[in-house]
Order: C-alpha cells, then structure tokens, then sequence
C-alpha cells in the first residue's frame, strides 16, 4: 500500500466485519516530537486471544473465503520500517485498539494520501455506523463526527452524493489549515467518488 489512508481503509474494514457501530481514527502528527501516529478504535466483537498474539502474521485471518490478511502485518511493516511499532489492546465482546507509531521524519514513512475519501467511502457505504476522525497537529486540531453531523442536520444518513462533496471539502480545508502533512490536496478529486 502507497499511502497510509490504504492501511487504514483495510483495518476500519476490520473494524466494520467485527460488528462495530462507533469507529474512531485518530492522527497525531508533530514534527516537534518526531511522531507520527494512527489510533483506530472500536466497539466490535474484538479479536479472540488465541488469535491476537498471532494476528500480525498474514496467514493468519478469521475470514473463510481469502486465507490471508495483510492489513495489520502491513501496517505493522510500514511503522517497524520507520523505527516504530504497531500495538493491539483487544478484548472479546468490547472492541479493540491498534496504535501504529511513526516515525515522522524518515524517509520511509509513507503519506497519509486521500484520508477524507477514506472516511466518505465509510460514511456512504455504513450509514449505520459512527465515525469519528480526529486529526492532531502542532499547529491545531480538527474533529470530525458522523453522527454529530446527522444531528446538526437532521437528517438520517451522510450518503447523499453533494453532501459527501461538501463534507470531503471541509474536512480537507480544515487539515490545510492545521497544516497535516503527507496530503497531495491537488491531487484529491473528489468528483471520484
């Protein structure tokens, strides 16, 4: 995967699978700290224990039609191959927690790519579900929440095809001015979705 949106589409994929209904990606970026971070979190089913200590393996999946997952062990690479480390907190029945830690400096490190079509695809595809998404900079904050965004607007779903336009619009408008790296905003089409 090219770009770290890619490896998060995967796990909130996971995520979605495992039942969840509140799903949450978190972004912290500081190049003060040398940090670059991926929290995504869930109130699913969670993983088994007797596959969590084995779930960085690509051979190792709960599906039955593809034997093979590379979603984790991906991210897992990607965030070693910087110096840092991928960490799994599940528990059955409450959900899980993945932190792949970033080095944010080095070379190595991936973009993040197009992270608010990411979170559109999810948006569109699982109205059911709420997202959130909250991204940290050293120059500020911005959070985003699917179900606080159906409140204000009273409406049932975020699936409407000008409404994603405009909501992919803010959340990338809000990460130029928080100054989030590894995003080609030029390259963002959101006409694509």
């Amino acid at each position: 995967m090219k770009e770290l949106s890619l490896n998060i589409l995967d796990i909130v994929q996971n995520s979605i699978r495992a039942k969840a209904n509140e799903i949450s990606v978190e972004i912290i970026e500081s190049v003060v700290s040398d940090i670059y971070r991926i929290i995504i979190k869930d109130n699913g089913t969670g993983i088994p224990e007797e596959i969590i200590k084995n779930v960085t393996d690509p051979f190792v999946t709960t599906r039955t039609k593809r034997r093979m997952g590379l979603g984790l062990p991906l991210l897992k690479y990607h965030a070693e191959l910087t110096g840092g480390s991928l960490k799994i907190e599940s528990e059955t029945g409450k959900g899980t927690k993945i932190r792949a830690d970033f080095s944010n400096s080095h070379i190595d490190r991936q973009p993040l790519g197009d992270i608010s079509g990411v979170l559109l695809i999810h948006m569109a595809s699982d109205p059911g579900i709420d997202f959130t998404y909250i991204h940290k900079t050293d120059d500020g904050e911005y959070r985003f929440s699917a179900k606080e965004t159906m409140e204000y607007l009273e409406i049932e779903t975020l699936n409407d095809r000008n409404l994603l336009d405009l909501i992919g619009n803010m959340i990338d408008e809000n990460l130029i001015k928080i100054e989030a790296s590894g995003i080609d905003f030029k390259e963002l089409n959101r006409d694509a979705i």
